[in-house]
C-alpha cells in the first residue's frame, strides 16, 4: 500500500452525485442503507465516472489501491454504505480495489478507535508507511501503529500469496534498476527512462516505495547487506527523483 494522490472529478459528476446525497438523506434513517445500495447500483453513468477518474489515480496498470498486486476492478467505499450511508456519493469514501479486497477481505469491515476515528488506512488522505513496515527480504508488513495492525488483518496484508508476490516483485526491481544503471554508462537516456517505466508499472508499487524510503533509513546498511551495490544505486539523486515523480 502506498500513498494515492487524489485527482478531481468532472464538476458535472459532482454536482449530480450532491443531488443523490440529498435524496439519500431525505429518506428516514431505518431505510437510507437500502436506498443509498439501489442509487448507487442504479446510476451507472456517476459509477463509471468515478472509476475512470479512481483508475487514472492509481498505480501501474490500474492495481488496487489496498494490496497493489492485483487489478483493481471494483468501487470501494471506504467507509461502507451500511455505516454511513450518506457518504455512498461522497468522492472523497471512494477507492479502487480487486474484488478480493473489497468483497473477500474488507467487506462491511471498518474498525473504528475509541473516537470513533477510522482503524483501517486510507492511502488517499495519509501515507501508509506511516504505520506499515515492509521487512524486504520476507515481503511481510509489520504494524507500525494500531491503525497499521488493523489495517493488515482486515486487508489480509499478509495473506493471500502476496509476501511471496513482494519478494518476487523486490527481484524485478533489482534487475530493472541494475539495468538502468547500465544504459547510464552509456549515457542511453531514452533506456534510462524505459527502465523507469518499467519498475513504475510492475504491480507491488510499495516495495520500490519501501526500498527507496529503507535506503535512507539508519539501518540501510543492514537491510542491503547483501547488495550493497543497490543501495548505492537506491541512493542516487537522479533515479530516486525519477522515480519518485
Amino acid at each position: 500500500m502506498i500513498r494515492i494522490v487524489r485527482s478531481d472529478l468532472p464538476a458535472c459528476t459532482i454536482a449530480r452525485m450532491s443531488e443523490l446525497t440529498r435524496a439519500i438523506n431525505l429518506v428516514a434513517s431505518p431505510e437510507r442503507s437500502e436506498k443509498a445500495r439501489a442509487s448507487w447500483n442504479s446510476n451507472a453513468t456517476v459509477r463509471r465516472s468515478v472509476r475512470t477518474v479512481l483508475g487514472e489515480m492509481a498505480i501501474g496498470f490500474t492495481t488496487c489501491m489496498y494490496c497493489g498486486e492485483s487489478r483493481g476492478t471494483d468501487v470501494d467505499h471506504f467507509e461502507p454504505i451500511v455505516r454511513n450511508p450518506l457518504r455512498t456519493f461522497d468522492w472523497l469514501n471512494h477507492l479502487l480495489a480487486c474484488s478480493s479486497c473489497n468483497s473477500h477481505q474488507k467487506g462491511k469491515q471498518f474498525p473504528v478507535d475509541e473516537d470513533g476515528s477510522p482503524l483501517l488506512i486510507d492511502p488517499t488522505a495519509e501515507d501508509p508507511f506511516d504505520h506499515l513496515l515492509l521487512a524486504l527480504s520476507i515481503g511481510v508488513y509489520s504494524p507500525l501503529t494500531t491503525k497499521g495492525e488493523s489495517t493488515i488483518k482486515v486487508l489480509g496484508l499478509n495473506e493471500r500469496g502476496l509476501p511471496k508476490g513482494r519478494m518476487h516483485a523486490r527481484k524485478v526491481v533489482e534487475l530493472v534498476l541494475r539495468e538502468w544503471d547500465r544504459a547510464r554508462e552509456r549515457e542511453r537516456s531514452d533506456e534510462m527512462q524505459e527502465h523507469v517505466r518499467t519498475v513504475q508499472d510492475q504491480p507491488m508499487a510499495d516495495v520500490c516505495q519501501s526500498m527507496l524510503r529503507q535506503a535512507l533509513s539508519p539501518g540501510a546498511d543492514i537491510v542491503f547487506s547483501d547488495s550493497p551495490a543497490l543501495l548505492a544505486l537506491l541512493r542516487r539523486i537522479d533515479l530516486r527523483e525519477a522515480l519518485l515523480r
